[in-house]
Protein backbone atom coordinates (compact mmCIF):
# COMPACT_ATOMS: atom_id res chain seq x y z
CA UNK A 1 0.00 0.00 0.00
CA UNK A 2 1.32 3.47 -0.90
CA UNK A 3 1.71 6.25 1.65
CA UNK A 4 -1.52 7.97 0.52
CA UNK A 5 -3.53 4.84 1.23
CA UNK A 6 -1.88 4.43 4.64
CA UNK A 7 -2.60 8.05 5.54
CA UNK A 8 -6.25 7.68 4.54
CA UNK A 9 -6.64 4.53 6.66
CA UNK A 10 -5.00 6.36 9.55
CA UNK A 11 -7.65 9.09 9.24
CA UNK A 12 -10.43 6.48 9.24
CA UNK A 13 -8.97 4.83 12.35
CA UNK A 14 -8.71 8.18 14.15
CA UNK A 15 -12.32 8.96 13.23
CA UNK A 16 -13.41 5.61 14.67
CA UNK A 17 -11.50 6.33 17.89
CA UNK A 18 -13.05 9.78 18.23
CA UNK A 19 -16.55 8.48 17.61
CA UNK A 20 -16.15 5.85 20.30
CA UNK A 21 -14.19 7.84 22.91
CA UNK A 22 -14.72 11.61 22.47
CA UNK A 23 -17.85 13.05 24.19
CA UNK A 24 -18.34 15.67 21.47
CA UNK A 25 -17.90 13.29 18.55
CA UNK A 26 -20.23 10.75 20.17
CA UNK A 27 -23.11 13.24 20.09
CA UNK A 28 -22.83 14.29 16.47
CA UNK A 29 -25.43 13.42 13.81
CA UNK A 30 -25.68 14.16 10.10
CA UNK A 31 -27.85 17.14 11.02
CA UNK A 32 -25.48 18.66 13.59
CA UNK A 33 -22.58 18.26 11.17
CA UNK A 34 -24.42 19.86 8.25
CA UNK A 35 -23.85 23.51 9.20
CA UNK A 36 -20.24 22.78 10.15
CA UNK A 37 -19.64 21.17 6.76
CA UNK A 38 -21.07 24.22 5.00
CA UNK A 39 -18.77 26.45 7.06
CA UNK A 40 -15.74 24.33 6.19
CA UNK A 41 -16.67 24.48 2.50
CA UNK A 42 -16.79 28.27 2.61
CA UNK A 43 -13.45 28.36 4.40
CA UNK A 44 -12.00 26.31 1.56
CA UNK A 45 -13.59 28.71 -0.93
CA UNK A 46 -11.95 31.64 0.90
CA UNK A 47 -8.55 29.96 0.73
CA UNK A 48 -9.00 29.32 -2.99
CA UNK A 49 -9.99 32.94 -3.63
CA UNK A 50 -6.86 34.09 -1.78
CA UNK A 51 -4.73 31.53 -3.67
CA UNK A 52 -3.61 30.38 -0.21
CA UNK A 53 -2.21 26.90 -0.82
CA UNK A 54 -1.41 26.28 2.83
CA UNK A 55 -4.98 27.20 3.70
CA UNK A 56 -6.32 25.00 0.90
CA UNK A 57 -4.36 22.05 2.29
CA UNK A 58 -5.74 22.58 5.79
CA UNK A 59 -9.33 23.07 4.65
CA UNK A 60 -9.19 20.00 2.40
CA UNK A 61 -8.16 18.01 5.46
CA UNK A 62 -11.08 19.39 7.46
CA UNK A 63 -13.52 18.53 4.68
CA UNK A 64 -12.05 15.06 4.30
CA UNK A 65 -12.63 14.48 8.00
CA UNK A 66 -16.28 15.43 7.53
CA UNK A 67 -16.65 12.98 4.63
CA UNK A 68 -15.22 10.18 6.71
CA UNK A 69 -17.45 11.21 9.64
CA UNK A 70 -20.62 11.02 7.52
CA UNK A 71 -19.61 7.59 6.25
CA UNK A 72 -19.06 6.43 9.84
CA UNK A 73 -22.53 7.66 10.84
CA UNK A 74 -24.06 5.92 7.83
CA UNK A 75 -22.37 2.66 8.76
CA UNK A 76 -23.80 2.90 12.28
CA UNK A 77 -27.28 3.25 10.74
CA UNK A 78 -26.63 0.36 8.35
CA UNK A 79 -27.17 2.70 5.39
CA UNK A 80 -23.87 2.30 3.56
CA UNK A 81 -20.12 2.02 4.18
CA UNK A 82 -17.16 4.19 3.25
CA UNK A 83 -16.05 1.50 0.81
CA UNK A 84 -19.42 1.67 -0.93
CA UNK A 85 -19.14 5.45 -1.23
CA UNK A 86 -15.72 5.16 -2.87
CA UNK A 87 -16.78 2.32 -5.17
CA UNK A 88 -19.88 4.25 -6.24
CA UNK A 89 -17.94 7.35 -7.26
CA UNK A 90 -15.33 5.23 -9.06
CA UNK A 91 -18.08 3.46 -11.01
CA UNK A 92 -19.78 6.77 -11.85
CA UNK A 93 -16.53 8.32 -13.10
CA UNK A 94 -15.81 5.34 -15.35
CA UNK A 95 -19.36 5.31 -16.75
CA UNK A 96 -19.39 9.05 -17.42
CA UNK A 97 -15.99 9.12 -19.12
CA UNK A 98 -16.50 6.72 -22.04
CA UNK A 99 -13.93 8.74 -23.99
CA UNK A 100 -11.36 7.47 -21.48
CA UNK A 101 -12.72 4.05 -20.52
CA UNK A 102 -14.67 3.30 -23.71
CA UNK A 103 -14.64 3.98 -27.43
CA UNK A 104 -16.38 7.38 -27.51
CA UNK A 105 -14.47 10.12 -29.33
CA UNK A 106 -14.43 13.74 -28.16
CA UNK A 107 -12.82 16.84 -29.62
CA UNK A 108 -12.77 19.15 -26.59
CA UNK A 109 -14.08 19.84 -23.09
CA UNK A 110 -17.46 20.95 -24.44
CA UNK A 111 -17.98 17.50 -25.97
CA UNK A 112 -17.15 16.01 -22.58
CA UNK A 113 -19.74 18.20 -20.81
CA UNK A 114 -22.44 17.39 -23.38
CA UNK A 115 -21.78 13.66 -23.08
CA UNK A 116 -21.88 13.98 -19.29
CA UNK A 117 -25.38 15.50 -19.38
CA UNK A 118 -26.62 12.94 -21.93
CA UNK A 119 -25.38 10.10 -19.75
CA UNK A 120 -27.15 11.56 -16.71
CA UNK A 121 -30.43 11.67 -18.66
CA UNK A 122 -29.94 8.02 -19.61
CA UNK A 123 -29.45 7.23 -15.92
CA UNK A 124 -32.96 8.47 -15.19
CA UNK A 125 -32.66 12.23 -14.85
CA UNK A 126 -35.82 13.93 -16.11
CA UNK A 127 -34.18 17.29 -16.82
CA UNK A 128 -30.69 18.54 -17.63
CA UNK A 129 -31.21 21.03 -14.81
CA UNK A 130 -31.48 18.31 -12.18
CA UNK A 131 -28.55 18.08 -9.82
CA UNK A 132 -28.30 21.81 -9.14
CA UNK A 133 -28.72 22.09 -5.34
CA UNK A 134 -31.69 24.17 -4.23
CA UNK A 135 -29.68 25.77 -1.42
CA UNK A 136 -26.82 26.98 -3.63
CA UNK A 137 -26.12 30.73 -3.41
CA UNK A 138 -28.13 32.43 -6.16
CA UNK A 139 -25.10 33.58 -8.17
CA UNK A 140 -23.51 30.13 -8.22
CA UNK A 141 -26.88 28.53 -8.99
CA UNK A 142 -27.38 30.87 -11.98
CA UNK A 143 -23.96 29.89 -13.34
CA UNK A 144 -24.69 26.18 -13.01
CA UNK A 145 -28.15 26.49 -14.59
CA UNK A 146 -26.73 28.38 -17.55
CA UNK A 147 -23.90 25.88 -17.98
CA UNK A 148 -26.31 22.97 -17.97
CA UNK A 149 -28.69 24.62 -20.44
CA UNK A 150 -25.71 25.24 -22.69
CA UNK A 151 -25.05 21.52 -23.02
CA UNK A 152 -28.27 21.03 -25.01
CA UNK A 153 -27.65 24.05 -27.23
CA UNK A 154 -29.73 26.61 -25.32
CA UNK A 155 -27.07 29.29 -25.65
CA UNK A 156 -26.36 32.54 -27.48
CA UNK A 157 -23.75 32.28 -30.22
CA UNK A 158 -21.83 35.48 -29.53
CA UNK A 159 -21.02 37.65 -26.53
CA UNK A 160 -22.45 40.68 -28.36
CA UNK A 161 -25.87 39.01 -28.34
CA UNK A 162 -25.67 38.51 -24.59
CA UNK A 163 -24.64 42.13 -24.07
CA UNK A 164 -27.65 43.23 -26.09
CA UNK A 165 -29.78 41.16 -23.72
CA UNK A 166 -28.15 42.94 -20.77
CA UNK A 167 -29.07 46.31 -22.30
CA UNK A 168 -32.62 45.11 -22.91
CA UNK A 169 -32.99 43.96 -19.30
CA UNK A 170 -31.52 47.27 -18.07
CA UNK A 171 -34.17 49.21 -20.00
CA UNK A 172 -36.94 46.99 -18.66
CA UNK A 173 -35.67 47.55 -15.12
CA UNK A 174 -35.70 51.32 -15.61
CA UNK A 175 -39.24 51.16 -16.97
CA UNK A 176 -40.36 49.22 -13.90
CA UNK A 177 -38.65 51.77 -11.64
CA UNK A 178 -40.39 54.65 -13.41
CA UNK A 179 -43.73 52.88 -13.01
CA UNK A 180 -42.97 52.46 -9.29
CA UNK A 181 -43.97 48.79 -9.56
CA UNK A 182 -42.02 47.14 -6.73
CA UNK A 183 -42.81 43.56 -7.78
CA UNK A 184 -41.78 44.27 -11.37
CA UNK A 185 -38.61 46.05 -10.19
CA UNK A 186 -37.56 42.97 -8.23
CA UNK A 187 -38.29 40.69 -11.18
CA UNK A 188 -36.46 42.85 -13.71
CA UNK A 189 -33.53 43.34 -11.35
CA UNK A 190 -33.21 39.56 -11.08
CA UNK A 191 -33.38 39.24 -14.87
CA UNK A 192 -30.61 41.83 -15.23
CA UNK A 193 -28.33 40.03 -12.78
CA UNK A 194 -29.00 36.72 -14.53
CA UNK A 195 -28.07 38.30 -17.88
CA UNK A 196 -24.89 39.83 -16.46
CA UNK A 197 -23.87 36.45 -15.06
CA UNK A 198 -24.46 34.97 -18.48
CA UNK A 199 -22.31 37.71 -20.04
CA UNK A 200 -19.56 36.92 -17.53
CA UNK A 201 -19.56 33.32 -18.76
CA UNK A 202 -19.03 34.52 -22.33
CA UNK A 203 -16.12 36.63 -21.10
CA UNK A 204 -14.80 33.47 -19.40
CA UNK A 205 -15.12 35.11 -15.99
CA UNK A 206 -16.54 33.41 -12.92
CA UNK A 207 -19.20 35.87 -11.73
CA UNK A 208 -19.13 34.62 -8.14
CA UNK A 209 -15.37 35.01 -7.90
CA UNK A 210 -15.46 38.43 -9.57
CA UNK A 211 -18.11 39.70 -7.16
CA UNK A 212 -16.27 38.30 -4.14
CA UNK A 213 -13.08 40.07 -5.21
CA UNK A 214 -15.06 43.30 -5.48
CA UNK A 215 -16.50 42.68 -1.99
CA UNK A 216 -13.00 42.29 -0.59
CA UNK A 217 -11.76 45.34 -2.47
CA UNK A 218 -14.61 47.37 -0.97
CA UNK A 219 -13.79 46.09 2.53
CA UNK A 220 -10.11 47.01 2.13
CA UNK A 221 -10.90 50.47 0.82
CA UNK A 222 -13.65 51.20 3.35
CA UNK A 223 -11.53 50.12 6.32
CA UNK A 224 -8.69 52.17 4.84
CA UNK A 225 -11.02 55.15 4.74
CA UNK A 226 -11.95 54.58 8.38
CA UNK A 227 -8.27 54.47 9.39
CA UNK A 228 -7.46 57.59 7.40
CA UNK A 229 -10.35 59.46 9.01
CA UNK A 230 -9.27 58.42 12.51
CA UNK A 231 -5.71 59.48 11.75
CA UNK A 232 -7.12 62.96 11.07
CA UNK A 233 -9.11 62.82 14.29
CA UNK A 234 -12.41 62.46 12.46
CA UNK A 235 -15.39 60.13 12.75
CA UNK A 236 -17.16 58.92 9.59
CA UNK A 237 -20.58 59.42 11.18
CA UNK A 238 -19.84 63.10 11.62
CA UNK A 239 -18.48 63.63 8.11
CA UNK A 240 -20.36 64.66 4.98
CA UNK A 241 -20.55 62.37 1.98
CA UNK A 242 -18.29 64.75 0.08
CA UNK A 243 -15.64 64.55 2.81
CA UNK A 244 -15.82 60.76 2.90
CA UNK A 245 -15.67 60.60 -0.89
CA UNK A 246 -12.48 62.66 -0.87
CA UNK A 247 -10.81 60.23 1.55
CA UNK A 248 -12.19 57.29 -0.44
CA UNK A 249 -10.59 58.54 -3.64
CA UNK A 250 -7.30 59.04 -1.82
CA UNK A 251 -7.35 55.49 -0.45
CA UNK A 252 -8.36 54.20 -3.88
CA UNK A 253 -5.32 55.82 -5.49
CA UNK A 254 -3.02 54.33 -2.86
CA UNK A 255 -4.48 50.85 -3.23
CA UNK A 256 -5.50 50.50 -6.87
CA UNK A 257 -5.38 46.71 -6.90
CA UNK A 258 -6.64 45.91 -3.40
Amino acid sequence: MDTTGKSFLKLVEIMDDLREKCPWDKKQTIHTLRSLTIEETYELADAITENDWQGIKEELGDLMLHLVFYARLAREENRFTLEQVIEAICQKLVQRHPHIYGDVKVENEEDVKRNWEKLKLKEGKKSVLEGVPVSLPATVKAIRLQEKARQVGFEWEQASQVWEKVREETEELQQAVQQNNREAVEEEFGDLIFSLINYARFLQIDAETALEKTNRKFINRFTGMEKAALADGKNLEQMTLEEMDEIWNSVKKQNKHS
